[in-house]
């Protein structure tokens, strides 16, 4: 495995992938892309990414590479802090055809990546591997390729977060449909969870006190980082605070739901009249 380099991918990325996968045509067996992101010591970040249209053969591989420049060009409009990082494609292992299409991205980016995701789900899993290249052989002789594997590690930022959790929602949905829940009720269940893990952390704490289970030095460093975080405010006063709060959040729900009544009425009335 390649040293010091980790390749963090993130969630939209993959399901850009495996659209691009669901939408390939009957005769292709698998699909490339470019990949976008940043890279930070030996950190390269995989942010987004877009299909390549190209066509494969067991002789030869054609790309598109017009489009590919293109699309480029237009998604560094949007985010010009995306640099090109590598590219994907689907499949379990490195093909090979692989080598012709990272020698194009070679001369895009310094050491590209190279990400398969194996679409197939073998063994009900969806592997994520990713390589870079290096040369092997004897200087003035014959001279060869190698992808050398990279560590992979899933990551993402707290909206790709909340998606996600409403995507698995739809697992246990016979439909497989999911609906996103209102704020109020965002916070409902967030206040839920805090007093259910409030009522274990009080309850590790009493059975420690009562010998009922053996004391744990590292979750008392824990609990104590916890309680000095927590501010010195008056019940009084926090319970003034958190009024305000929600009727901020009140008042921002009532205007958006008033604003959304208007443009509807409008446009009726505009196809009306």
């Amino acid at each position: 495995m390649a040293a010091n380099l980790v390749c963090q991918v993130h969630p939209v990325v993959l399901f850009t992938i495996v659209d691009s996968y669901e939408r390939r045509n009957e005769d292709n067996r698998r699909v490339i892309g470019t990949l976008l992101g940043t890279h930070d010591k030996g950190v390269v970040e995989v942010t987004n990414a877009f299909a390549v249209p190209h066509n494969e053969s067991e002789d030869e591989v054609a790309a598109d590479l017009e489009y590919a420049k293109n699309m480029f060009e237009l998604h560094k409009k949007v985010n010009p802090s995306e640099v090109i990082v590598g590219w994907y494609s689907t499949g379990p292992d490195v093909s090979e055809h692989s080598l012709l299409i990272h020698e194009y991205y070679s001369r895009e980016t310094k050491n590209p990546i190279h990400m398969t995701v194996d679409t197939t789900l073998r063994g009900n899993k969806m592997g994520i591997k990713a390589f870079i290249s290096t040369q092997i052989g004897t200087p003035g002789k014959t001279v060869g390729t190698m992808f050398a594997p990279v560590q992979v590690e899933v990551t993402s930022y707290e909206p790709e977060k909340v998606g996600v959790d409403v995507i698995q929602g739809g697992k246990s949905n016979p439909k497989r449909s999911v609906y996103l829940v209102k704020d109020l009720t965002h916070v409902e269940r967030a206040c839920g969870m805090l007093q259910q893990k409030l009522a274990m952390v009080l309850e590790y704490a009493e059975d420690v006190l009562a010998n009922r289970i053996p004391a744990d030095n590292v979750v008392g460093r824990f609990l104590m980082d916890l309680v000095m975080k927590v501010p010195q405010i008056e019940p009084e006063d926090f319970e003034e605070m958190l009024n305000s709060n929600m009727k901020d959040l009140l008042m921002v729900t009532y205007l958006a739901n008033l604003t959304r009544t208007q443009l509807a009425l409008n446009e009726k009335l505009s196809i009306a009249l």
